[in-house]
Protein backbone atom coordinates (compact mmCIF):
# COMPACT_ATOMS: atom_id res chain seq x y z
CA UNK A 1 0.00 0.00 0.00
CA UNK A 2 1.34 3.44 -0.88
CA UNK A 3 2.13 6.10 1.66
CA UNK A 4 -0.42 8.89 2.03
CA UNK A 5 0.81 12.37 1.05
CA UNK A 6 -0.56 15.44 2.80
CA UNK A 7 -0.16 19.20 2.82
CA UNK A 8 -0.75 19.56 6.56
CA UNK A 9 -0.08 16.93 9.22
CA UNK A 10 -2.38 17.45 12.19
CA UNK A 11 -0.59 14.73 14.16
CA UNK A 12 2.58 16.83 14.46
CA UNK A 13 3.21 19.18 17.38
CA UNK A 14 1.47 22.52 17.22
CA UNK A 15 4.75 24.36 16.61
CA UNK A 16 5.48 22.36 13.44
CA UNK A 17 1.88 22.54 12.22
CA UNK A 18 1.76 26.34 12.56
CA UNK A 19 5.27 26.57 11.08
CA UNK A 20 4.08 24.61 8.05
CA UNK A 21 1.12 26.95 7.60
CA UNK A 22 3.39 30.00 7.85
CA UNK A 23 5.79 28.47 5.33
CA UNK A 24 2.90 28.10 2.88
CA UNK A 25 1.68 31.65 3.59
CA UNK A 26 5.12 33.21 3.12
CA UNK A 27 5.67 31.10 0.01
CA UNK A 28 2.40 32.38 -1.46
CA UNK A 29 3.41 36.01 -1.00
CA UNK A 30 6.94 35.34 -2.29
CA UNK A 31 5.60 33.63 -5.41
CA UNK A 32 3.54 36.74 -6.20
CA UNK A 33 6.76 38.75 -6.44
CA UNK A 34 8.17 39.21 -9.96
CA UNK A 35 11.77 39.21 -8.63
CA UNK A 36 13.22 35.77 -9.57
CA UNK A 37 15.34 35.06 -6.43
CA UNK A 38 12.36 35.81 -4.18
CA UNK A 39 10.18 33.65 -6.42
CA UNK A 40 12.65 30.77 -6.05
CA UNK A 41 12.71 31.32 -2.29
CA UNK A 42 8.93 31.01 -2.29
CA UNK A 43 9.09 27.73 -4.20
CA UNK A 44 11.72 26.43 -1.74
CA UNK A 45 9.56 27.41 1.23
CA UNK A 46 6.50 25.70 -0.25
CA UNK A 47 8.53 22.55 -0.91
CA UNK A 48 9.90 22.72 2.64
CA UNK A 49 6.40 22.98 4.07
CA UNK A 50 5.30 19.99 2.01
CA UNK A 51 8.35 18.02 3.19
CA UNK A 52 7.63 18.90 6.83
CA UNK A 53 4.00 17.84 6.48
CA UNK A 54 5.21 14.47 5.13
CA UNK A 55 7.87 14.13 7.86
CA UNK A 56 10.96 14.38 5.67
CA UNK A 57 14.28 15.67 6.97
CA UNK A 58 15.04 17.46 3.72
CA UNK A 59 11.74 19.33 4.13
CA UNK A 60 12.68 20.54 7.60
CA UNK A 61 16.14 21.61 6.41
CA UNK A 62 14.76 23.35 3.31
CA UNK A 63 11.94 25.02 5.24
CA UNK A 64 14.27 26.26 7.97
CA UNK A 65 16.83 27.54 5.45
CA UNK A 66 14.08 29.30 3.49
CA UNK A 67 12.66 30.85 6.66
CA UNK A 68 16.06 32.16 7.78
CA UNK A 69 16.87 33.58 4.31
CA UNK A 70 13.40 35.17 4.17
CA UNK A 71 13.92 36.73 7.62
CA UNK A 72 17.31 38.13 6.60
CA UNK A 73 15.79 39.42 3.35
CA UNK A 74 13.01 41.24 5.24
CA UNK A 75 15.57 42.83 7.57
CA UNK A 76 17.82 43.82 4.65
CA UNK A 77 15.00 45.26 2.51
CA UNK A 78 13.44 47.25 5.33
CA UNK A 79 16.79 48.38 6.70
CA UNK A 80 16.27 51.18 9.16
CA UNK A 81 12.53 51.21 8.44
CA UNK A 82 11.89 47.87 10.17
CA UNK A 83 9.82 49.54 12.83
CA UNK A 84 7.31 51.21 10.55
CA UNK A 85 3.90 49.53 10.23
CA UNK A 86 4.26 47.16 7.25
CA UNK A 87 7.89 46.37 8.09
CA UNK A 88 7.21 45.34 11.67
CA UNK A 89 4.36 43.01 10.60
CA UNK A 90 6.62 41.29 8.06
CA UNK A 91 9.38 41.05 10.63
CA UNK A 92 7.02 39.52 13.21
CA UNK A 93 5.69 36.83 10.86
CA UNK A 94 9.08 35.86 9.45
CA UNK A 95 10.67 35.87 12.90
CA UNK A 96 7.82 33.79 14.33
CA UNK A 97 8.30 31.26 11.55
CA UNK A 98 12.00 30.86 12.33
CA UNK A 99 11.28 30.54 16.06
CA UNK A 100 8.53 27.97 15.50
CA UNK A 101 10.83 25.80 13.41
CA UNK A 102 13.70 26.14 15.91
CA UNK A 103 11.49 25.49 18.94
CA UNK A 104 12.79 22.54 21.01
CA UNK A 105 9.53 20.65 20.50
CA UNK A 106 9.82 20.98 16.71
CA UNK A 107 13.50 20.03 16.70
CA UNK A 108 12.96 16.98 18.91
CA UNK A 109 10.01 15.78 16.86
CA UNK A 110 11.88 16.07 13.57
CA UNK A 111 14.97 14.43 15.07
CA UNK A 112 12.97 11.42 16.27
CA UNK A 113 10.23 10.93 13.66
CA UNK A 114 11.42 12.39 10.36
CA UNK A 115 12.94 10.10 7.73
Amino acid sequence: MSEQRRFLNRMQPQTLMIGTLLLYLNAFFNILTPFVPVLLLGVAMAAGGYGIANERRWGYTLGLAGAVVNFLLVVAVNGSGVFDFPGVISLLFTGALVLLLLHPESRNYQRIYFR
